[in-house]
């Protein structure tokens, strides 16, 4: 007890006495016995704004789910009509209220279906929790008919009530709000397993989107560190977020979500680059998505002109970090610019584009004077765009490079492997580390590189990592041998593109080496599995997401719009409920006029992945071990109080 007493002390200021001690001690304690909410997980959302609201929205399935339990004898068209008035309210109420013939007799049996939804999904939740879900504005009259009452035909209290607010006139606006509360109870938490960042054109609504769940956390993807890392201040990841946008034509997210203006990157462009004439810096998208032919020729240039921007950054970082030990990417000082040839391990390429004004061939890495002022202009555009700042915060404060979670090992990508398919010992300054060890080193960095003195070299290493985690050959995030990104552009030769994926790649279908990375973050390997993003899985060849006997489940199943032609489907999201898990194969997802006037749902096929025999309750799960932990110090303090060991307080 008396070591015990400067911690005491410190949780009696919250408790100051028995009966607040004890009282927090029976909360807890009836808290434990809560059933255990549903989790969902996702991966690589890639900018699908739209189609992430909907999964939202629709708590992937299980609002329908849900509505079909409580409502058996709901024909299928109710079924859906009922779904999507939650999902969508505003709107699909505005669409109903024009066919309905009794507008009271409707308003009735919405409001007691969505009281006795919110009732079910209200269970899981302690009454302290559920309040914090409620909006300010609507907290009393919902509490009120969300309580559970014995009251009799000849005094139906909950009919009366529901009469009184039509009568007033705030029936929509509590359809809608309940409508709202449900979708936010419907999921006791999400986990997002990287990559919200490129492709798609709405990052920064997702990013919006995430803000305001209550119950988040993040593994980082390799899309994300990129950004990350830009709005810390590190220009090599500038350069390639400024890339991939032009790349795709998808500059939504800079523009209009982060207020980055391309105008001083244009100018450049067009004052070094008009007489380019090469096709190969074309945006990768059909050419009726961009606004006209001159956009198209535009795009093209600023492209162009940040691609060879990033290769003299990225040529200056990893010359001043020996340790990444990726000198094979220092390719423009191989370039012959009178044959027009690179010389990579030992054969001189022909290469498709040999205009290069911006580039000094004694020197190919240092940046032009222009070059220098326009850096200058987008690091100060990165670093005072607010928005960025805000949602590159929420990543930290959220996210880390892996997670364990209820018998649930989360990464994006990969823990690296040897040949041998043992852990791979990785040295980047900080001496050898592997498995756990290297992903908790990782986390530190990425910590040092948000927080750090900015001046100190700590810190200026740690920021030129994140830039690693991006494009690093022994990155977790990443997972392959090299970023191809300059043979891409410039090479015919596809051996030469080729990027070789990490071995464990290779071994993750082993039952056995799951278990093993499994073991090495603590889990068993009996009742845990592995969830992994990153690699799309190619449905429509066969490929299985659920590897290694049901170790390992990879849930990148396409939910950008640039990889559903290869996989075949729109994504996958995993639910973890009371009952077990299940794998939820996505359908592509069009627009939300279409889902609502359609009342599409989000999934076409269920993959039944195990079964708890009773449900799960909280006890059950690491929230539960922390509520234990906390109910046996309360009782310690409670101990202390009755033993007269601390005085009592008011």
């Amino acid at each position: 007890m008396v070591e015990d007493k400067k911690f005491l002390d410190l949780l009696a200021s919250k408790y100051p006495n028995r009966a607040a001690t004890a009282k927090e001690i029976v909360l807890l304690s009836s808290v434990l016995h809560l059933t255990k909410g549903t989790e969902i997980f996702l991966s690589d959302i890639h900018g699908e704004d739209e189609a992430f609201d909907h999964v939202l929205r629709n708590g992937s399935g299980v609002i329908k789910q849900k509505i079909k339990e409580l409502f058996p004898d709901l024909a299928e068209a109710e079924c859906n009509q009922l779904a999507t008035l939650i999902y969508y309210p505003e709107e699909k109420l505005a669409l109903l209220k024009q066919e309905t013939t009794s507008l009271a007799t409707f308003y009735q049996t919405v409001l007691h279906q969505l009281i006795r939804l919110t009732r079910s999904f209200a269970s899981i939740y302690s009454s302290n929790k559920f309040k914090k879900l409620l909006h300010k504005s609507s907290e009393r009259i919902i509490s009120e008919l969300v309580a559970e009452r014995e009251l009799g035909e000849a005094n139906n209290y909950y009919d009366h009530l529901i009469d009184s607010i039509i009568e007033i006139g705030q029936a929509d606006q509590l359809i809608v709000e309940f409508s709202e509360l449900i979708q936010r109870l419907s999921i006791h938490r999400v986990h997002i397993i990287g990559d919200v960042f490129d492709r798609g054109p709405g990052a920064h609504n997702v990013m919006d989107a995430l803000s305001r769940l209550h119950s988040l956390d993040i593994q980082w993807g390799n899309h994300d560190v990129v950004w990350m890392g830009a709005a810390l201040g590190s220009e090599a990841c500038m350069a390639n977020v400024l890339r991939l946008s032009l790349r795709y034509a998808n500059t939504d997210t800079l523009e209009k979500g982060y207020s980055i203006q391309l105008l001083p990157l244009a100018s450049f462009a067009l004052e070094h680059y008009k007489d380019d004439e090469s096709m190969v810096f074309d945006p990768k998208v059909p050419p009726s998505q961009l606004f006209n032919e001159s956009e198209h020729w535009l795009s093209g240039l600023m492209h162009k002109a940040i691609t060879i921007i990033q290769f003299k950054l990225e040529g200056q970082l990893i010359q001043r970090r020996p340790s990444f030990k990726m000198e094979d990417r220092l390719l423009l000082d191989k370039i012959d610019f009178e044959k027009g040839t690179v010389h990579i391990a030992g054969t001189d390429y022909p290469m498709r584009d040999t205009f290069f004004p911006t580039i000094d061939p004694k020197n190919p890495y240092a940046l032009s004077p222009e070059e220098e002022a326009l850096v200058a202009c987008i690091r100060t555009a990165f670093l005072k765009s607010e928005k960025l700042q805000q949602h590159v915060q929420l990543l930290f404060e959220k996210g880390s490079m892996y997670l364990v979670s209820n018998h649930n090992l989360l990464y994006h990508g990969c823990i690296p492997l040897q040949q041998d398919g043992t852990f791979r010992a990785v040295d980047l300054g900080g001496g050898p580390k592997k498995g756990k060890a290297l992903m908790d080193y990782l986390n530190k960095q990425l910590q040092i590189a948000q927080s750090g003195n900015p001046q100190s070299a700590e810190c200026s290493y740690a920021r030129d990592l994140v830039w690693y985690l991006w494009a690093g050959p022994d990155s977790p995030l990443f997972g392959k041998s090299k970023m191809a990104t300059f043979e891409r552009y410039f090479l015919t030769d596809k051996a030469i593109q080729k990027e070789e994926k990490d071995s464990y790649y290779h071994y993750r279908d082993n039952p056995a080496t799951c278990a093993m990375i499994l073991e090495e973050f603590g889990l068993s390997a009996n009742d845990s599995v592995i969830l992994n993003g990153h690699v799309p899985v190619s449905v429509k060849k066969g490929e299985n997401p659920v590897k290694a006997d049901g170790k390992l489940i990879v849930i990148d199943g396409g939910f950008s719009k640039a990889y559903q032609g290869q996989t075949g489907i729109a994504g996958y999201t995993l639910i973890h409920n009371c009952f077990g898990r299940q794998l939820i194969a996505h359908e592509p997802f069009e627009t939300r006029a279409k889902a609502i006037a359609e009342e599409q749902d989000i999934a076409y096929s269920k993959t039944i992945l195990n079964q708890s025999p009773t449900k799960l309750k909280v006890r059950d799960l690491d929230d539960g071990k922390r509520v234990q932990e906390r109910i046996a110090d309360l009782k310690l303090l409670l101990a202390a109080y009755e033993g007269g060991w601390l005085r009592e307080g008011r």
